[in-house]
């Protein structure tokens, strides 16, 4: 048998291309200063995992592909399913990305201990059995089909797995599994990618569902090669402050659902809570009115929730006004500066602008465009906004007011959460359902309607 050689590779951490010696810059993405040097065996290919090999699939006509009657797996967290799309799909693998101690083996541990139906196997790379078994006293469950293994290697993985047979796996994290077949250290670019595709292969040949938790690079995004990304089948993002109680759950990619769903949990003593109306946390309860703050309604896929704008305008102490954002598109709010200076006259230039979305939540809806504005004019003129209004428009750059999606749901939303007034763009409502009773709607459709309408 011949023997493996140890020799050099060169592979860029973005998208995992290799190269037989350095570049400065990765001749497939582009990127800078992104290729390192990991030692690689050649010699005679390796055997495929028995497990991961189920022989040769067969092509068939797509009329003669019968769909799977396998329900998915439905989750005790309502949170975690809105985000999945309904729940785990049977062979899917699910990647878990987040900050480190923002949540994510809470969440999954959570999770897996209540559920009674099914084997569950929790390979844990980074924490001993004993420090799981203190954070499943901590959130106050237990579990006796739920079984714990501390392994890093990926054949040692699959041997477990072979023995057990279990209906859910769980590898925490992806970076902390290395296989044998293979030289480089445990979190290195060809080990994510080789364990990952190990690890897909297993889910669609037996399919079981396999959750995976990642780390996350400084700059938020997802530790290993950007071909992780591609070789799962959703890729969750839980992100939040941890100076802050709540924990927000989004979903980049989702081949089983929607990307524009949003799970909201608050983090207490016995773990991670779902909050059912966020709209509770995202509004003050004060009953004192301020200058510089408003309400705007915004949707995160199915939600919609009523969001509180804070602004405040103040005299530049410098030569060049400052432009503070936190929670919006800086972008974005430029814009609506330069339309509320052009076309509506207000003199912001010499201004310092601040605006903060309440909450640490991050918005991206253009219809929270006339709530900000109207946070920044109220602090501007130093006169508050009504209670029991709030507002939902996009604006364009000629200063009118255009209209937004699930208008009706929106109007809903706050007539139950009892606002009293809602200022919405002219027309939106054609064809929409009958608003609720107890809410006034205002049709506007121009920033200078909408001022009068709030400021008369």
């Amino acid at each position: 048998m011949a023997k493996k050689q140890i020799k050099s590779m060169w592979f860029c951490t973005d998208c995992g291309a290799e190269s037989p010696k350095w570049e400065g810059r990765c001749p497939s993405c582009g990127q800078w200063n992104t290729m390192v040097e990991e030692k690689v065996a050649t010699g005679p290919s390796r055997s495929p995992s028995p497990i991961a090999s189920r022989g040769r699939d067969k092509a068939r006509a797509v009329n003669d592909i019968q769909p799977l009657d396998q329900p998915r797996v439905v989750m005790p967290s309502a949170e975690l399913n809105r985000v999945l799309g309904g729940g785990l799909v049977a062979g899917s693998l699910v990647l878990l990305g987040g900050e480190p101690g923002i949540g994510k083996s809470t969440l999954v541990l959570q999770n897996l201990l209540s559920i009674k139906s099914k084997t569950i196997l929790y390979v844990s790379g980074e924490e001993s059995a004993t420090q799981l078994k203190l954070r499943a006293d901590r959130i106050g469950r237990g579990s006796d089909n739920c079984f714990i293994v501390c392994e890093t290697s990926l054949e040692n993985i699959f041997a477990h797995i072979e023995e057990l047979q279990p209906g859910i796996l769980v590898v925490d994290s992806i970076q902390t599994i290395a296989s044998d077949a293979l030289e480089s250290a445990a979190g290195s670019v060809s080990q994510v990618r080789e364990c990952a595709a190990r690890l897909l292969a297993y889910a669609k040949a037996t399919g079981v569902p396999v959750l995976l938790i990642g780390h996350i690079t400084k700059d938020g995004s997802l530790a290993g090669p950007k071909v992780l990304e591609h070789i799962v089948d959703a890729v969750l993002q839980f992100e939040g402050d941890r100076q802050y109680m709540y924990r927000i759950l989004r979903a980049i990619k989702n081949r089983f659902g929607s990307t524009s769903e949003l799970g909201i949990y608050e983090m207490g003593r016995r773990g991670l809570r779902e909050v059912a109306n966020p709209s509770e946390m995202l509004m003050s309860h004060s009953d004192e009115e301020l200058s510089g703050v408003s309400v705007g309604v915004t949707v995160e896929g199915n939600r919609p929730f009523l969001i509180e704008i804070q602004a405040l305008v103040s005299t530049a102490a410098y030569g060049t006004p400052q432009r503070s954002v936190t929670g919006f598109d800086s972008r974005r709010l430029n814009m609506l500066l330069a339309v509320l200076e052009k076309r509506v006259g207000f003199k912001l230039a010499q201004k310092d602008v601040f605006l903060n979305i309440a909450g640490g939540l991050k918005v991206n809806d253009p219809a929270l465009d006339l709530a900000v504005i109207c946070a920044i004019l109220s602090s501007n003129v130093d006169m508050p906004v009504g209670r029991g209004f709030c507002m939902a428009g996009e604006i364009g750059l000629t200063g009118e007011i255009r209209p937004v999606t699930h208008i009706s749901r929106r109007i809903a939303e706050a007539a139950k959460l009892g606002m009293t007034d809602i200022i919405i763009p002219r027309g939106n409502l054609k064809g929409a359902e009958t608003p609720p009773e107890g809410i006034t709607i205002h049709e506007v459709s121009k920033v200078e309607e909408a001022f009068r309408t709030l400021f008369a």
